[in-house]
């Protein structure tokens, strides 16, 4: 590769980086629940697909490539470290503002916004791979089949993974007191 090439792929990379932060940090922070971990999680994700930027020959799909290796980075340090970490029933406070971009409302700082959730807790119990699915599908917005590639499994182990916890959900939040709406929009408490 020249240096020129290689300037050029840096400066992608770069824009890219400044363009859609927020968002894989967004992502980051909703698979870890804590902001530190996001942030190493991003740059970890990151400096990988910086490695592997010679071999990423559709420049467009970086977005989907660097989400691919943030969830599958999140899983490796989960096995890794898998006694040492608790779930705990609400995040720490981060000491201060989480995601606010420039002149951002508190309103949507996403950090008030989980901080306020009532199902924040509760998606922070969910295992790994059913809050992946939850957060890619309802966060993130992917169809089945896009989040089926993100994860590198099936549709069906996504629905399947996705189904479990909107139950677990739902009984966590009637064990609550709160109201659940079912599959067919009926409320229960």
């Amino acid at each position: 590769m020249s240096r020129s090439q290689e300037g050029a792929d840096v400066a992608h990379l770069t824009a890219f980086v400044a363009a859609r932060w927020n968002a894989l940090l967004r992502v980051a922070y909703l698979l870890t629940g804590d902001r530190s971990s996001a942030e190493d999680l991003v740059q970890t994700a990151l400096a990988k697909t910086y490695v592997a930027w010679p071999r990423i020959r559709d420049t467009g799909a970086v977005e989907g490539y660097v989400k691919r290796t943030m969830v599958t980075t999140y899983t490796s340090w989960w096995r890794r470290h898998r006694g040492r970490e608790s779930a705990v029933a609400e995040p720490a406070d981060a000491g201060g503002r989480l995601l606010a971009a420039p002149g951002a409302s508190p309103a949507d700082d996403l950090e008030a916004v989980l901080h306020r959730s009532v199902l924040w807790p509760h998606l922070a119990r969910l295992p790994r791979g059913q809050r992946a699915t939850v957060v890619l599908r309802f966060y993130e917005d992917l169809s089945e089949a896009e989040t089926a590639a993100l994860l590198g499994c099936s549709t069906g182990t996504v629905k399947s993974q996705t189904h479990r916890a909107l139950a677990t959900l739902r009984a966590a939040m009637l064990d609550s007191g709160l109201a659940v709406v079912d599959d067919e929009g009926r409320v229960t408490r």
